[in-house]
């Protein structure tokens, strides 16, 4: 089986799908493109797409659960942090923070935020 060809979404876990609805379309910017009893899809470009859905483990994920593939790292930051997003400080032994950003040994940057759930999502350029 190919699976190559399919569509692939990202699905985030959610305590309350129209708050994180209304967090999603306020903070990111984008309104959902539908929403049904079980949950809410957002659209991006490319045909990519997450999908926010009830469940009683959100929150639960320590890891990124997303990442957001931006052309202008420091337009989208900023953009993001006039709607409200703070962007998480890490200091790992081979990934530091500073003002949110972290600058990888190629010179592009990353930067990650929680959503209200806990739901970790970067930003990055690849």
């Amino acid at each position: 089986m190919d699976l190559s060809h399919v569509r692939a979404v990202a699905s985030l876990p959610v305590s309350d799908v129209q708050k994180a609805t209304d967090w999603y379309r306020d903070h990111l910017g984008v309104a959902p493109s539908r929403s049904e009893e079980v949950g809410t899809e957002f659209s991006f470009g490319g045909g990519t797409s997450f999908f926010l859905y009830p469940s009683r483990f959100a929150g639960t994920n320590k890891a990124t659960a997303m990442a957001l593939n931006v052309e202008d790292f420091d337009g989208t930051i900023a953009d993001l942090r006039a709607r409200g997003v703070t962007f998480e400080e890490y200091d790992f032994d081979d990934l530091k923070t500073v003002d949110g950003v972290a600058t990888n040994p190629d010179g592009t940057k990353s930067a990650w935020f929680k959503d209200p759930d806990g739901n970790i999502i970067g930003v990055g350029t690849m």
